[in-house]
């Protein structure tokens, strides 16, 4: 039982890694497809022309909150690294710090997922009922520009970080069965003890 708890510890402090990391190249490519479609048809109030597109200036609105998201996607990467750092991954008995690196992975995991979720599918709504898709293709063929009414971006989300919040759970319930394994180990070695 020790040996399965000790394989699934490292192998969940890894997995913790990589969802982070998918998370922060996701957060990469979340504004690939706003900008190949609409960074050229934002209205501008001082050049007014026909080729502009209502709606399209949700392309410059996502940018502060993509910026965001990039920055908590290395925080919870650095968090990741502070349970390898931290030895959760290889140690037989947990401390202070890996109860501490833990918690830290696990509440920030699932916090900032809920939120960047809740965050893009508003923008996924604002992008669905603001822009004038009519418009957009129009101007799209006659330019020979990029369109599409293709919401994956938005989408995949739920995919990446649901992830992260997977990942997060079972670093949770990996703590949990560490500490049933630890009191069963502690428990044994007491009785080997007054046996002896």
């Amino acid at each position: 039982m020790y040996k399965k708890q000790m394989k699934f510890q490292k192998i969940i402090c890894y997995v913790v890694l990589i969802a982070s990391a998918l998370a922060f190249f996701y957060s990469l490519g979340l504004l690939t497809d706003l900008y190949d479609s609409l960074y050229s048809m934002m209205p501008d109030p001082s050049e007014p022309s026909l080729d502009r597109v209502a709606g399209a200036r949700i392309f410059y609105d996502m940018q502060d909150f993509n910026m965001l998201f990039t920055k908590v996607t290395i925080v919870l990467i650095l968090l990741g690294v502070f349970n390898l750092v931290m030895n959760t991954h290889t140690r037989r008995r947990y401390y202070i710090g890996n109860y501490v690196s833990i918690a830290l992975c696990t509440v920030g995991s699932i916090a900032a997922s809920i939120w960047a979720r809740g965050r893009i599918m508003d923008y996924k709504e604002q992008y669905l009922t603001g822009v004038d898709f009519e418009k957009l293709k129009t101007v799209a063929e006659r330019r020979g520009t990029y369109y599409t009414e293709s919401t994956f971006w938005f989408d995949v989300s739920g995919f990446v970080l649901g992830f992260v919040i997977l990942a997060a759970v079972l670093l949770a319930a990996n703590l949990i069965w560490k500490i049933i394994v630890t009191k069963k180990e502690k428990a044994l070695i007491k009785a080997g003890k007054e046996a002896a």
